[in-house]
């Protein structure tokens, strides 16, 4: 995964107006396949909680099947973009203690996968306003730059790729 420059104000515009659809999606769908499943089934003790849930669940499905072909349409580059850089940054933060003891060891790829996780991490925060740590981030990629020359390394987090993880 490389990081790719996000437009800010164009990230957020587009992330809040698909939150909103699909709140509204998923209501209207829930409402409409509960009152369906309700008319065609109905209950004599008036208990339609298990047909209200079932309204959600395919609402739910349907729903997520949509957005799931629409995924690569050019309206949700940056919120996809986000989301499997979320996804990224999850996976090297379940391997961070072994990716850190590796990197203090002098080991690339660890290195790699710390510049990638520093990088995307402030990428991320700063599109989400989110800069409380950021001071932090800087020590830790300061430290990581330290770590880096003493090995005669340069890293990019470019050179980053997932594959690097596996080892961890």
């Amino acid at each position: 995964m490389k990081l790719i420059p996000i437009d800010k104000t164009r990230y957020r515009r587009h992330l809040n107006r698909v939150f909103v659809g699909c709140s509204l999606t998923l209501a209207a769908l829930s409402l409409a396949i509960s009152q369906l499943l309700i008319r065609v089934f109905p209950s004599p003790d008036g208990s339609h909680f298990h047909w209200n849930l079932l309204g959600v669940v395919f609402g739910a499905l349907i729903l997520g099947g949509g957005l799931s072909r629409l995924r690569h349409h050019p309206f949700l580059t940056e919120v996809l973009y986000v989301w499997e850089l979320k996804q990224q940054l999850n996976k090297i933060s379940r391997k961070l203690r072994r990716i850190e003891a590796a990197a203090r060891q002098g080991d690339r790829d660890a290195m790699l996968a710390l510049q990638f996780c520093y990088a995307g991490s402030r990428q991320l925060w700063q599109l989400d306003d989110n800069t409380i740590v950021m001071d932090e981030l800087s020590a830790k990629q300061a430290e990581l730059d330290q770590l880096a020359g003493r090995h005669g390394l340069v890293l990019h987090a470019d050179d980053y790729h997932p594959r690097l993880l596996e080892r961890f």
